[in-house]
């Protein structure tokens, strides 16, 4: 349970992150209200799985699901412009992830 935990946390993560982006130095309210709700909810979600999972593992995680989202998000919405490289190395770091996982 953890586990699932920590990855829904971890999705939360980009949610939050695409929401600050958004926000306009939190100017916009819709987009600053998103903001607060997933950061909160990432936030609990990994406190809650670092109380079974190693800090360092549980983190890293983490931040691993969230920037591959964010990244990936902004890809799809045409934010960002994805080449051979860039999908590289994020796929880079979703083998780590799951490498993390593995040896967890």
């Amino acid at each position: 349970m953890h586990w699932v935990i920590l990855i829904a946390s971890g999705m939360l993560e980009a949610v939050w992150a695409t929401a600050l982006g958004e926000s306009e130095k939190f100017t916009k309210k819709l987009p600053t209200v998103i903001f607060v709700i997933g950061m909160i909810g990432s936030m609990a979600g990994l406190a809650y799985a670092m109380t079974a999972i190693p800090t360092g593992t549980a983190y890293a995680v983490w931040v691993g699901i969230g920037a591959v989202l964010t990244v990936s998000i902004a890809i799809l919405r045409g934010t960002e412009k994805a080449n051979l490289a860039k999908i590289l190395l994020l796929l880079g770091i979703v083998a780590c992830v799951i490498g993390l996982k593995a040896v967890a």
